[in-house]
């Protein structure tokens, strides 16, 4: 399994961090489809690491409402429910805006400087040509690199929960989804934006980005 861009993992990275970050990742991209059994034991294989820290992993994506556990039945990926995308927009709506203005008021020189490198990274890609999780493994980067720059770990850990579980229901209509691009493009802005300390710009973007988001998947269903 290739390392994901969003996910570049920390050499001191418990086993049980490293299972919880790939078991995830494959959860949010449907490589672990919807309602499918789980088997820990085939996970850890594939891990090649011990089922302990499969277990302990799993426990913590069934908090992230990624996984769910049933007495005597197993451990199953959860469904993609569309009713869903109303109540995540709700609180993304509220939380995503307020975390790009943090992130272009408050953040440092540095990480400003790594958001515009990120930028024109993304401004260059041939959005046409990359692969579906290739894609979505740039929008997660994205995110979650301007949640980390808001400097609020509690606000960065409930945008990360909300924006994976909206990510499963992105993968399920990607193919669908037209001008993508777009998507990418509005990502570029949002990033300079907040490079540039342009608070109240970067919150506008954000909030645009995220109904966007839902009038498009809206649009197919």
């Amino acid at each position: 399994m290739t390392t994901a861009p969003h996910e570049l993992e920390q050499p001191q990275a418990s086993l049980a961090d490293r299972a919880y970050a790939a078991i995830q990742d494959r959860l949010i991209m449907l490589d672990i489809p919807p309602m499918s059994p789980i088997d820990d034991v085939a996970v850890a294989e594939s891990l090649d690491m011990g089922r302990t820290p499969v277990r302990e992993a799993l426990k913590r994506l069934e908090v992230d409402r990624l996984v769910v556990s049933y007495p005597r039945r197993g451990t199953f990926a959860t469904g993609v429910d569309i009713t869903d995308l109303a109540y995540i927009s709700e609180i993304r709506v509220q939380l995503e805006p307020l975390a790009a203005r943090r992130a272009a008021e408050s953040s440092g020189d540095a990480t400003r400087a790594g958001l515009a490198e990120l930028a024109e990274t993304i401004r260059h890609k041939d959005v046409h040509t990359l692969e579906r999780t290739e894609l979505m493994h740039w929008d997660l980067r994205v995110h979650r690199a301007i949640y980390r720059a808001a400097g609020n770990p509690h606000l960065e850990d409930t945008l990360v929960r909300y924006h994976n579980l909206a990510t499963r229901i992105f993968c399920l209509f990607l193919d669908r989804i037209a001008h993508f691009d777009r998507h990418i493009g509005e990502h570029v802005g949002l990033l300079l934006a907040i490079a540039d300390g342009k608070g109240a710009e970067a919150e506008h973007i954000a909030r645009d980005h995220v109904t966007g988001f839902e009038k498009a998947v809206r649009a197919i269903i």
